[in-house]
């Protein structure tokens, strides 16, 4: 397509075509939901993706019951349980053994899924390229102008295109939210953590998320496909790569009597910093973000893609009736139901963080708090609803009950 002059695009954007009606910058889980949403309803659409290809390896590991229920329709659960682990319950591992248990939940998908976030982009890729929408990459988005109907794109390669919505799904970093203007709200402290792939020896459950408490910070293990562990630990500073002695000592450092395991083999691992933030906007005009453009949250959490894909579905279905109805109004409802659902995760991983690095909360404290977690089967219950995503927002008895858990192990220490 040949580029045009900007200042043409707009004094023209009511009397002309656009070039598409949503482009979708971004193509990880969120940006590739938001994709197949829009594509089931006949909407023109355009993604584009910074990576040259794919991605081979991933930090999300776990797909929630809420997730699955929203990409049911899609064609994607399905194809996703074939490939993952069912897992039926989450535990909390120190002095006392905490089972959170997913199998009583009322959904069609009492567990959660273990699956890499590489193996879900490549299911979410294969059912678009089968209603023939490609992903165009490597293609950056260089600025957004914001038109009276619609935005104008400038990419790397010079090319601009029109839209009449631009939904940024570029992640942490996201370009889109800067050329939007829109803030990032104060969010927590930077966490540093390490990620690994790795092959256990030892008695590790194979069907089981697993939270441990070590003296620096959470320590997640969660089995994978093929008899791979993924490991996630929060440590107390930046490290470089990790290797198999690390994650060995993260390990060995989590408050049991024996390691639960060794590490034979290290296939990959990463280390970054989280830095827990959300946006004080989902949109601005016609520019809309969604998933970790939106709001970031700590891995310990295990909610960061559950949650971008949940905003992409429900953000495909209004921008599907804003296109076909040309009546935007509809679109408010985006961020009145998704910005509290990210809020409500971003504490529910702080405050998991803090039981596990806070001084107050260690030693006896926390094995108090967690005595009593352990022999309150509705608390119990009501974190499986936290974790699986099925919480009800709108019922106000779900946030009290998780936060009288927390408030709890403060009345202990007085």
């Amino acid at each position: 397509m040949d580029a045009l002059d900007l200042s043409t695009r707009i004094d023209l954007d009511r009397t002309m075509d656009f070039d598409t009606d949503v482009l979708i910058v971004g193509a990880g889980p969120t940006g590739l939901t938001l994709a197949l949403q829009l594509a089931q309803f006949g909407i023109r659409l355009l993604v584009i993706d910074a990576r040259a290809e794919e991605a081979n390896t991933s930090r999300a590991t776990i797909v929630h019951a809420r997730t699955l229920e929203v990409l049911e329709p899609l064609g994607a659960s399905a194809r996703l349980i074939e490939i993952g682990i069912r897992i039926p319950r989450f535990t909390i591992r120190d002095s006392t053994l905490v089972s959170i248990e997913f199998s009583q939940l009322r959904t069609r998908y009492p567990y959660a899924l273990t699956i890499s976030q590489a193996d879900t982009e490549r299911v979410l890729l294969g059912l678009l390229q089968e209603l023939a929408v490609r992903v165009v990459r490597p293609r950056k988005l260089i600025s957004l102008d914001q038109t009276r109907a619609g935005a104008v794109a400038t990419l790397d390669n010079g090319t601009m295109l029109s839209a009449r919505y631009v939904v940024g799904a570029d992640g942490a970093h996201s370009v889109v939210r800067k050329e939007a203007r829109i803030e990032l709200d104060s969010g927590s402290h930077d966490h540093s953590f390490v990620l690994a792939d790795v092959v256990l020896n030892g008695n590790m459950p194979s069907r089981e998320v697993t939270l441990y408490f070590s003296p620096d910070g959470p320590v997640v293990v969660a089995p994978l496909p093929g008899g791979i562990f993924r490991i996630i630990a929060q440590v107390a500073s930046d490290l470089s790569k990790p290797d198999c002695a690390l994650m060995q000592s993260l390990l060995d450092r989590c408050g049991q009597k024996v390691s639960p395991g060794t590490v034979e083999r290290l296939i990959w691992g990463s280390s970054f910093n989280v830095h827990h933030h959300i946006a004080n906007r989902y949109h601005r005009g016609h520019i809309y973000l969604a998933g970790d453009a939106a709001h970031v949250d700590s891995l310990a959490g295990g909610q960061g893609m559950n949650t971008g894909i949940q905003d992409a579905a429900l953000l495909g279905k209004l921008l599907a009736i804003a296109v076909q109805s040309n009546d935007p109004e509809l679109l408010d409802e985006y961020e009145k139901k998704r910005r509290p659902a990210a809020v409500q995760i971003i504490e529910l991983a702080d405050k998991l963080a803090r039981l596990a690095t806070t001084p107050m909360y260690r030693g006896p404290l926390r094995s108090a708090a967690l005595f009593w977690l352990a022999r309150n089967p509705e608390m119990q219950y009501h974190l499986a609803l936290q974790l699986a995503g099925l919480a009800d927002l709108n019922q106000a008895q779900n946030r009290p009950v998780l936060q009288s858990t927390f408030r709890t192990q403060h009345e202990y220490g007085n």
